[in-house]
C-alpha cells in the first residue's frame, strides 16, 4: 500500500495548489487556465490508476491512508462543486471566439470585395 500512499499524499499537495488557483480570494471561482484543467486532469488520472491498481484495504487498518483517501475526495468534491462554473466559463469563451471569428471572416470578404472593386 505505500505506493498508493505515496501517490495520495503527493496528488493531494499538488490538488490544494490547483484548487487554490481556481477559487479567489471572496471565495468565487475564478478563469481556468488549460494549465490548471490539464494539471487537475493528470491528478485525476494518476490516483485513479492507483486506485484501480491496488485493493484498498477496509476503513481502519491504515489510519494514514484514510486521511489521504477523504483528503482526496473533499478535494474531488470541491472540484466537482466547480465545474459548472468552469463548463459556463468555457461556453461563453467559446462564443466570443465564435463572434470574433466572424469578425475576421467579414473583415476578410470586406477586403476581398475591395480589392475586386479597385482592380
Amino acid at each position: 500500500m505505500p505506493l498508493l500512499l505515496q501517490t495520495l499524499r503527493e496528488t493531494n499537495h499538488r490538488m490544494i495548489s490547483w484548487l487554490e488557483g481556481l477559487v479567489a480570494l471572496q471565495g468565487r471561482p475564478t478563469a481556468a487556465t488549460p494549465a490548471q484543467m490539464s494539471g487537475l486532469l493528470s491528478e485525476l488520472l494518476r490516483v485513479g490508476a492507483g486506485l484501480r491498481a491496488e485493493p484498498i484495504p477496509p476503513k481502519g487498518n491504515d489510519p494514514e491512508l484514510d486521511r489521504q483517501l477523504e483528503t482526496y475526495r473533499r478535494h474531488v468534491e470541491q472540484l466537482r462543486d466547480l465545474l459548472p462554473f468552469i463548463h459556463s466559463q468555457l461556453l461563453r469563451e467559446r462564443a466570443r471566439l465564435e463572434d470574433q471569428r466572424t469578425r475576421v471572416r467579414s473583415a476578410a470578404e470586406w477586403a476581398r470585395a475591395s480589392r475586386q472593386t479597385l482592380l
